[in-house]
C-alpha cells in the first residue's frame, strides 16, 4: 500500500506541476485552482475557519488537491491507469455545476474540457508508471 500511495503522490504532483506551468504561461486553459478555491470556500462557509488571504487560499487548495489526488490515484490508477484518469477528468468537468460550483474555469469551452481531462489522464499515467517501476 505504501508503494501505491507514493506512486499516487508522484502522479498528483505531476498533475499539479503540469497544470501550474500551463496555467501561468498560456491563455484559454483550465484553471482547476479556481474551482478548488471556490469549493474550499464553500466548504468552510459554515465553520469558524475563514481563509480570506488569496495566497493562503491558493496554498490550502493546492495542498488539498495534492493530497486528494494522491489518495485517488494511489487507490485507482495503480491498477486502472487510463480509466481512473478519464473518470477523474470527466468528473472534474461534469460535477462542479451539480455541486453548485462555477464550472467555467474547467468547462467554459471544448479546449478547456479536453485539457482538463488530459491533465487527469496524465496524472494517472504518471502514477501507473511510477508504481510499475517501484513495485
Amino acid at each position: 500500500m505504501v508503494k501505491k500511495m507514493l506512486a499516487g503522490l508522484g502522479g498528483a504532483i505531476a498533475l499539479n506541476l503540469l497544470h501550474e506551468i500551463i496555467r501561468k504561461n498560456f491563455n484559454n486553459v483550465p484553471h482547476i485552482n479556481e474551482l478548488g478555491e471556490e469549493a474550499l470556500q464553500k466548504a468552510t462557509e459554515s465553520t469558524s475557519l475563514e481563509i480570506s488571504d488569496p495566497d493562503k487560499l491558493y496554498r490550502a487548495t493546492l495542498a488539498g488537491d495534492i493530497v486528494s489526488n494522491a489518495i485517488y490515484y494511489g487507490t485507482t490508477a495503480t491498477n486502472h491507469n487510463f480509466t481512473s484518469g478519464l473518470a477523474a477528468g470527466i468528473g472534474a468537468i461534469v460535477l462542479p455545476q451539480k455541486m453548485g460550483l462555477n464550472d467555467q474555469p474547467v468547462a467554459e469551452n471544448n479546449q478547456k474540457k479536453i485539457m482538463t481531462v488530459g491533465y487527469y489522464l496524465f496524472g494517472a499515467l504518471v502514477t501507473k508508471f511510477i508504481y510499475d517501476k517501484i513495485k
